[in-house]
């Protein structure tokens, strides 16, 4: 990336990137227009394209914010000292809470529908949030494991598969827009059986 294409922040920064948040979740990727960002945001063109020289960057940045948001709440609530069973379904409610809601759903669709012309969406998409929530359920895995409380040899893998627990039969039932909308009881049940499941696996 050229120093002509970097991001820039100033006075109006915060305020052009909530714009733009409203607009990318209205109108998606493609749709949404420099000139509507514009508008929504109250600034001129020139103010917007003084902080970021073209729209992809600013996608990036919407995403990357609200990605981080989500994996720094969860990780506030995330108390390491507490047995496996509690901290994980904390884990895995809040993961659900993310995928399940409007905007989780809209970045996830926007960085695949635009994967081919620019692979460094999704790339962001997993640093700011999945990646991140990835080394903080490994960091809880390694002190579980040291307290004798979990047997784990790979935690990278063991972290990977408790997240695809949690995705079970609910996440494939909303990307093919199957069910949009998912009861507590039937979240629940998934929490439920990524807890148990992963606790036969490696609980001591």
């Amino acid at each position: 990336m050229t120093a002509e294409t970097q991001v820039r922040k100033g006075r109006k920064f915060d305020q052009v990137l909530e714009g733009a948040r409203v607009v990318f979740l209205r109108d998606g990727f493609e749709g949404a227009s420099v000139d509507d960002i514009a508008r929504e945001a109250g600034v001129s063109k020139a103010t917007l394209y003084s902080y970021f020289p073209d729209k992809r960057l600013l996608f990036l940045e919407v995403a990357g914010d609200q990605c981080t948001r989500q994996a720094e709440d969860a990780l506030v609530t995330m108390d390491l000292s507490l047995p496996p069973r509690i901290v994980l379904r904390q884990v895995a409610e809040r993961f659900l809470q993310f995928i399940f809601s409007e905007m989780g759903q809209r970045i996830f669709r926007i960085c695949v529908a635009e994967a081919d012309r620019f692979p460094e969406l999704g790339r962001q998409f997993y640093e700011c949030g999945p990646a991140t929530m990835r080394r903080a359920l490994t960091t809880y895995l390694i002190q579980s494991r040291d307290r004798g409380e979990l047997a784990i040899d790979d935690l990278d893998l063991a972290a990977d598969q408790f997240v695809e627990l949690c995705k079970a039969d609910l996440w494939p039932r909303l990307m093919f827009g199957i069910q949009q909308e998912f009861s507590p009881v039937e979240s629940t049940r998934i929490v439920d059986g990524a807890v148990d499941t992963f606790m036969a696996r490696y609980g001591t």
